[in-house]
């Protein structure tokens, strides 16, 4: 007998599969790296999520919307929404109703600060060697 699917058959799994992915975990997290060091101008965590806030430069918005696109699909678990009002391209951010989904979401918050804090600490360590 088929059952219709329960709410937690529907549910995405709270893991990120970038095995379909075109580019690679360490060139997303470069990709990522060149976003925010080149254009983030702020963010702010909310009830819903939270948002990055980018200058709207020449093919901001097309390259924040595919960046998008590629989270979402290696974790589904996401909920991104990227607009453009007026100089400004928000990127929304939110997740399913789930603890280690929130603590995920935390750590991507604080993307910008981890991956500007490491590419300071490549830099002396080559400047040192």
């Amino acid at each position: 007998m088929n059952h219709p699917p329960s709410a937690s058959d529907q549910r995405p799994a709270i893991a990120c599969d970038m095995s379909a992915a075109p580019d690679t975990p360490a060139q997303r997290l470069e990709e990522y790296r060149r976003l925010f060091a080149g254009h983030l101008s702020g963010r702010e965590r909310s009830g819903a999520g939270i948002t990055f806030r980018f200058r709207a430069d020449p093919g901001l918005e097309e390259w924040a919307r595919d960046l998008a696109i590629r989270e979402q699909a290696c974790c589904a678990f996401f909920r991104i929404g990227v607009t453009r009002a007026g100089d400004e391209v928000r990127w929304d951010m939110s997740v399913i109703d789930d603890d280690l989904a929130r603590q995920i979401l935390a750590e991507f918050y604080r993307l910008p600060d981890t991956l500007a804090d490491e590419a300071a600490g490549a830099g002396t360590s080559a400047e040192a060697g």
